[in-house]
């Protein structure tokens, strides 16, 4: 790579901040106004340290001389015998018996400010430790203490581990979707050629005259998939009862296969399987409506999920998603890695191991995927809040199987609170909305989002209109006034406390209001993706409130979401305005907005927190 392209693309990398991907080091130390150079060996030590907390997890780049809050200080007061030292920071302070896999380091000029860029791939040969014996691990934020044995490789997971890295012979560009490829340069940065956005993620690496793809640039975007991969698809069957049958007895009603590539299979798979998880009744007033089995987001987690991290080392088999009568199981080529317990999971740790690096970091940068391991702690949660029985997990050498039901799981008192309510023909989302009123709480229209796993704005909008039909649900607070009373807090309207549920009087009505009653639902309390934006690059220490403050002035704010873990930001967030006009404000805006002295980055959310 030129050097003009290598500042680009470290530019690129300091607007976007700190990831689990990317690490900045700072050359100076001391109070603001009397920095001084750190010593040598403190930052060589910190490269080393760094570098092999990347290896040993899904690889990543780091740029020394950049403040952790992206700006760029340099290392202009270093000798060039101190810059020589830094250099060979990945070869000499590194255990002999485990020498990094091939790190590349530029010396850079940004902005008249010398910069050394390191970036290493995820390793799969050795467990590395610096020369101090230390050995480290990436875990999003942070290059944490772990122990040798544990994240020892097993062999025969070598080749799954290796699978979507490695070049393809005969492939080229005219293979790839190119159109498909510049939806994913736009989101990393406007303006991004595709060309450049294959080199920057790693997929493509010049050769001696051409560019070079690896599996992973074919999984994610080829025209013709099954070239690459006979079984790149996903089965989706409907079994009329609780397994699957033989002979004269077999059960399957209907048997779909969704062929693709991964970017476009994502949307697709998940379009034909969301007809099969809501089933069709009759209302008290003689209408025929649909009425959703399982949370769609939990639904749509597990599918992303089996769609990220199979082994697609394993050619001869596909993602198989059985649809049963009390329950439903995605299936998945390859069991869990060894560096994970399934107790793990199943306690929901956060432990996370990426198989396929390239595949989740292209998926992350499309805004389906969060940090890692969050997918399956979400699923989790969503069940946990529709009072639904948690997954079932399975790993072994028939892959892992991931089992959802629809069982409710109600406490005495939930039952207690839901008895008064028998009356009426209730679902399951209208009995997670009623109990977010038990003791006579008052809750939010995010709240009902939360609670239930919505998907998409109508599904809101009937929810909601038939609880008020019923006279069960209610404004605590009027409108106007909950506006006012959110504008005063600094709290996005959407957050604010206003619903309240009706206890019904002793004599318990059957039938619904008049139908012909008109329900307006409020607009503010429907979600907009047109309106969302992603926030990159925000503190780890972040409130609300500064959020607020600070993206307030380009128009109503309907919602923040700031991803935590560990009671810290994971260095982005999510915000939705009133209108569209706002986003586009923030988007085309020249004004430079910064928090706690970050700049801040924006982009359109994709499928981001839906």
């Amino acid at each position: 790579m030129s050097a003009i392209a290598m500042v680009e693309r470290a530019k690129s990398a300091i607007d976007l901040g700190e990831s689990h991907f990317r690490e900045f080091k700072s050359g100076l130390d001391g109070a603001p106004g009397e920095k001084v150079n750190r010593s040598i060996k403190s930052i060589a030590t910190n490269i080393a340290q760094t570098l092999v907390a990347f290896a040993n997890a899904d690889g990543g780049e780091l740029l020394v001389g950049v403040e952790d809050s992206g700006e760029i200080t340099g290392l202009n007061s270093f000798s060039e015998k101190e810059l020589g030292i830094l250099e060979q920071s990945p070869g000499n302070r590194i255990h002999k018996d485990t020498p990094l896999p091939t790190v590349k380091r530029h010396r850079l000029s940004i902005d008249g400010k010398v910069v050394l860029y390191f970036s290493v791939p995820k390793s799969t040969k050795y467990i590395h430790i610096t020369s101090d014996g230390r050995c480290l691990q990436r875990n999003d934020l942070e290059s944490v203490p772990v122990s040798a044995e544990a994240l020892q490789f097993e062999r025969d997971e070598e080749k799954s581990r290796e699978y979507d890295r490695q070049f393809v012979d005969g492939a080229s560009a005219d293979d790839l979707d190119v159109e498909l490829v510049r939806i994913v340069a736009d989101q990393i940065l406007k303006g991004m050629s595709p060309e450049k956005c294959l080199q920057y993620l790693e997929l493509g690496e010049y050769g001696l005259s051409s560019l070079r793809l690896r599996k992973a640039a074919m999984l994610l975007f080829s025209k013709e998939p099954t070239r690459w991969h006979p079984r790149l698809q996903i089965r989706i069957m409907k079994v009329d009862g609780t397994s699957v049958l033989t002979g004269e007895e077999y059960n399957v009603v209907s048997d779909e296969t969704i062929p693709g590539n991964i970017v476009t299979l994502v949307e697709k798979a998940w379009e034909a399987l969301r007809p099969h998880l809501v089933h069709t009744k009759l209302d008290p007033n003689a209408r025929f409506s649909q009425k959703s089995i399982y949370p769609e987001l939990a639904c749509k987690e597990a599918l992303l999920n089996a769609i990220a991290h199979r082994d697609y080392s394993e050619e001869g088999r596909g993602i198989e998603v059985y649809i049963f009568t009390d329950h439903l199981e995605i299936r998945n080529p390859g069991e869990l890695l060894s560096t994970i317990e399934l107790n793990d999971i199943v306690k929901q740790t956060g432990a996370h191991q990426s198989r396929n690096t390239y595949i989740a970091r292209v998926l992350r940068e499309l805004g389906y995927m969060r940090e890692l391991g969050e997918g399956m702690r979400r699923i989790y949660d969503l069940m946990h809040k529709n009072e639904l029985a948690p997954p079932t997990l399975q790993s072994g050498e028939g892959g892992f199987t991931i089992r959802l039901t629809h069982r409710p799981l109600y406490s005495d008192k939930d039952l207690l609170w839901l008895g008064q309510f028998d009356g009426f023909d209730l679902d399951r989302e209208q009995k997670a909305i009623i109990l977010l009123g038990q003791e006579g709480a008052i809750f939010s229209a995010k709240d009902v989002w939360d609670a239930v796993g919505i998907v998409d704005t109508e599904h809101y909008r009937l929810l909601v209109d038939s609880l008020i039909r019923f006279g069960i649900l209610g404004n605590q607070v009027e409108r106007n006034k909950a506006k006012r009373l959110a504008r005063n807090k600094k709290i996005p309207f959407r957050e604010y406390p206003r619903y309240c549920i009706n206890i019904p009087s002793s004599e318990k009505p059957t039938q619904q209001k008049d139908p012909e009653i008109r329900v307006v639902v409020e607009q503010e309390d429907v979600r907009t993706e047109s309106n969302r934006l992603y926030v990159g690059n925000i503190p780890f220490n972040i409130t609300e409130s500064e959020v607020y403050d600070a993206l307030s002035g380009f128009g109503d704010l309907e919602e923040i979401v700031i991803p935590r873990r560990h009671d810290k930001s994971k260095g982005y967030c999510f915000v939705e305005y009133s209108d569209n006009v706002s986003a586009k404000a923030v988007l085309d805006s020249d004004k430079e907005v910064r928090i706690q002295e970050r700049k801040l980055y924006f982009r359109k959310a994709k499928g981001s927190n839906n």
